[in-house]
Parts: C-alpha cells; structure tokens; sequence
C-alpha cells in the first residue's frame, strides 16, 4: 500500500527567513492503517504483558499508592531527562521532604510539576471527564506552572512559530504547524481522540496520536513531555490500563535516533506501520519492564518483613515504621511520627532496627535533621535513570 507524507508544508516568513512548516493531515491516516498481518502480530505480546501485569497488581499489590508513589516520579525524572534535565529520584524525594540543599534546584522542580501533572490528569479521567484540548491545557499549564519554561504561556496553544533543532527556523531538524493553523489541527486532533466509531485498537490510536501531536508541537515549550505522558492517558481512558503503569520514556530515551528517524519517516513517507511497530514493541519493553519491577519489590517487601518479624523485639512497633518506609522510601524521624501518629522515641527505636538490619540508612551524616532511606528499593527505582 503506496502512501506520500502525511500533511502538506506551509511557507511563511520568520524573522526575515522563508521557512515551510509542517501541517499535518488529520486522523486517521489514509488509506487505513494496514492492521492484518505483521502489525496485528505486533499488538498480540504487549497486551499480553498488560494483562499479566495487571493481574499481578491486583493480586499480590492491593495497596498500589505504594508501588505507584515513586513509579510515577520514576518516570518523571525519566521524560525530564530526555530534555536534559539532571534531577534523580534522590534528588525528587529530597525536595518533597523539604530537605534538599544543593540539587538541581530548577530541574527538581520541573520533575516535581510533572508529578502533579499526572496526578491531576488521571484524576480528572476519574472524575469522568474527556480527553479534551481543554485537559490538555489545563496539564500543559501545571507544567509549566513553576520553573523554567514559566513564562512560555502555560495552558496556552502558541501565538508564535517553534522549531526542533538548529538556532533558528531557517536551519532547523523540523518546523511543526505554523502557529494560525494550530487552533485547528488540534481541533482535528480532539475530534479524533473523541471518534467512538473508529475500529482501529486502542495502542495503534494511542501510537498515532503521540505522533500527531508532536508533529502539530502545539506549545512553546514542554510539548515531549505532554506527548509522552499522552499516551497513559489515553490507554487508561480507555481501559487498556487500570493503574498508569506504562510509560514510555525510558524506551524512547534508549533508542532516541530511531524515535525521531521514524516520526521523519512518517511525516515524508506516510510509513505509519513501521512507527506502529517500534511503538508496539515499546508498550510490550516497557510493560515487562514494569512487572519485573513489581515482582522485585513484592519479593523485597517480602524479605523484609520477614527479617523485621525474626530479629526485632517490637515487632508490631518497627513494622509501623517499615511501612512507613514503604510509603516514603527517602523520609524523616518527625515525618515518620506525622504518618504513623506514634512517639518520636517509638519511632526512633524503630528505625534504629531497621538501620541495624540494614534495610534502612541514614544519610546525611548529621545528629540532627537525620533523612533515611530505604536503599534497595529506591535502586530498583533508579534503574534506568542514571545520567
């Protein structure tokens, strides 16, 4: 099946420069998308893993905020660090504990805004409402709404043209929509996310969509981040994922040059079935990335418990606090009193234990102000987010 690009290049003047933008066609490509064959084998594994991950998550983790508290800043850290940005999860931890001197101050906060920025979406999806540009302002507005990129008109569509690479339009990688048509594209865009009479799978809409909106890149700033996180939304939304497990910057971060060769390829060629693939192949990477994960810390909380419930003469008391430290896994003595509602010298004989069974360290150094973390289940985290 023989297809051209996938949009058309406006010509327009910025800055004195002649420039050709891209517009892109709207969805869903034409002809279809060729889903029989090679591409229906592709979507086959990934919702596979999806459906073994969520059955392992409700059986074996009831309690997903604990799992779900430091996978979403994992991944926030993760789509910061595509842009460049250097925060760690110790770092992000630190900063909500109020007690980070000498982080990445501007880089923590944007992870930190990213982090209510999923919050605040998957609760709106709850809360019953759409998928809407409306939402997708209102997200790109929590972005934005601290740190650097600020002043780019948070929760805003541009008035103005944006480029990908070089130091101007004129030699850029790629020049998105011109910035009259954006209002528009993005129109065609929300038609095609609210589209309930397409037969097209939930990840390939989930695989064209991320590609439209970077190609429309309808923000001065932060749009990769909104285009990543666009994905869960859409695959919770629409039941695909019950939890928002699945995220796939990691993969993308892996394998960079191919993500932007292939995003080119569809907009020149009309190659969606390629892009669908190596998207596929993501949601399936990254799904077994997440279980492997669970499992690891359903066998580390395991181990742990045992070991408190077989050394510690209070049992009940330390176990308050290693719960606790399952919750907050980089917390305090006075934060720990505040969860649990027990004594500071309750809580302070408590972790001592679980310092002396070497689940917990302190690590500041200090008799005073002390932070403790709980080291190998935040290094199962940070997999894949080392700089």
């Amino acid at each position: 099946m023989k297809r051209s690009a996938t949009g058309r290049y406006e010509i327009r003047t910025v800055g004195g420069e002649r420039i050709e933008a891209f517009v892109p066609s709207p969805l869903p490509p034409k002809p279809p998308v060729e889903i029989k064959g090679k591409l229906q084998r592709s979507l086959e594994p990934p919702l596979v893993v999806l459906g073994r991950l969520d059955s392992l998550l409700l059986t074996l983790l009831p309690d997903m905020t604990l799992f779900l508290y430091t996978y979403i800043r994992k991944e926030a850290i993760l789509s910061l660090q595509i842009e460049s940005a250097q925060s760690s999860l110790s770092d992000l931890l630190l900063f909500e504990l109020n007690e980070a001197p000498g982080v990445p101050v501007d880089d923590v906060i944007e992870v930190s805004n990213y982090v209510a920025v999923l919050k605040h979406g998957l609760q709106r999806l709850l809360d019953g409402f759409s998928l809407s540009n409306r939402l997708i302002r209102e997200i790109h507005g929590i972005l934005l709404s601290r740190g650097r990129g600020s002043e780019k008109s948070p929760g805003e569509f541009r008035r103005s043209q944006n480029w990908i690479g070089g130091t101007q339009p004129g030699n850029a990688a790629f020049v998105p929509t011109p910035p009259d048509l954006v209002a528009a594209c993005m129109g065609d865009f929300e038609s095609f996310l609210h589209d309930e009479h397409t037969d097209l799978p939930a990840l390939v809409r989930a695989g064209l969509a991320h590609v439209q909106f970077e190609t429309i890149h309808p923000f001065l700033d932060g749009n990769g981040r909104v285009g990543r996180l666009l994905i869960t939304l859409l695959l919770c939304h629409a039941g695909i994922l019950r939890e928002p497990l699945l995220y796939l910057s990691l993969y993308f971060k892996q394998n960079r040059s191919t993500y932007y060769t292939l995003l080119d390829t569809v907009r020149r060629e009309g190659n969606w079935e390629t892009w669908l693939g190596f998207f596929l192949e993501g949601v399936r990477q990254t799904a077994e990335g997440a279980l492997d994960t669970a499992r690891r810390l359903i066998d580390l909380f395991r181990e742990d418990r045992e070991r408190v419930v077989s050394h510690a003469r209070r049992a009940n008391s330390v176990l308050r606090v290693y719960d606790a430290m399952k919750a907050r896994p980089m917390t305090s003595l006075p934060a720990v009193c505040r969860s649990t509602g027990i004594s500071f010298p309750t809580t302070a004989r408590g972790m001592d234990t679980l310092t002396k069974l070497e689940i917990v360290r302190e690590i500041t150094g200090k008799t005073r102000n002390r932070v403790y973390v709980y080291g190998r289940y935040v290094s199962i985290l940070n997999e894949g987010t080392e700089t």
